[in-house]
């Protein structure tokens, strides 16, 4: 029998925004206490991003997973204004984490994420897919010093890049908001990389690119 998130969830919040009872709450990997729905924001042309690449423009390789070299990326926030860049390869599942020590602006991004990027051997980026985060407003800088066009998801579908929602939602088990994610020392990234990993899933079993020991690849701290 499958059931959706969304139904355990629904099982356990009650219907009249209640917290959630302290003894299940314990359960849930995330720990929150509350199920609120995100208010929609009417656009206003303010920081907008100009001459992005749609999702719906990425080369069909990337959507089947048989072909490495696929990544989506996003920032895992800390206190403010600390966070850290991931980027998670959509075949194998690898990881990279990028400190981000000078702010989270576009233009204090783009240097880190370009120096990540070029770690990696040119024939294993080929793409990389970003939420409309501004920290990404100068993606054409980032594609012309590594060749890696960067295409980015539709307003509120972070579905589109789920593996790196996932991984993000892993990490976050390991890297709380405090200490700041900068902070970090690269033993306490080793600690994390030796704990047990959860029990392999099937779209893993599947991946033609799967391993054991890949889900972290290699920080950059």
């Amino acid at each position: 029998m499958w059931i959706s998130h969304e139904t355990i969830y629904l099982a356990l919040c009650d219907p009249r925004r209640r917290p959630i009872n302290r003894q299940l709450s314990r359960q849930l990997r995330t720990g929150r206490l509350m199920r609120l729905p995100r208010k929609a924001r009417q656009p206003s042309g303010r920081g907008r991003i100009r001459d992005m690449l749609p999702i719906s423009q990425r080369p069909a390789e990337a959507d089947d997973r048989k072909t490495g070299s696929h990544w989506e990326g996003n920032l895992v926030m800390g206190t403010r204004p600390s966070a850290m860049a991931t980027l998670v390869e959509r075949t194998s599942r690898l990881v990279c984490l990028v400190a981000l020590p000078d702010g989270l602006k576009a233009h204090q991004v783009r240097p880190h994420l370009t120096r990540a990027a070029l770690q990696i051997e040119p024939h294993l980026r080929r793409t990389l897919t970003w939420d409309r985060s501004r920290e990404m407003a100068e993606h054409a800088c980032f594609t012309a010093d590594t060749a890696m066009p960067v295409y980015f998801c539709k307003r509120r579908s972070p579905w589109q890049r789920g593996t790196n929602e996932n991984t993000n939602g892993l990490l976050r088990q390991y890297l709380p908001k405090e200490p700041r994610p900068e902070h970090i020392h690269p033993s306490r990234t080793g600690r994390h990389r030796r704990r047990p990993q959860p029990p392999v899933r099937r779209s893993l079993a599947r991946s033609p690119g799967y391993g054991p020991g890949i889900m972290l690849m290699r920080s950059v701290l």
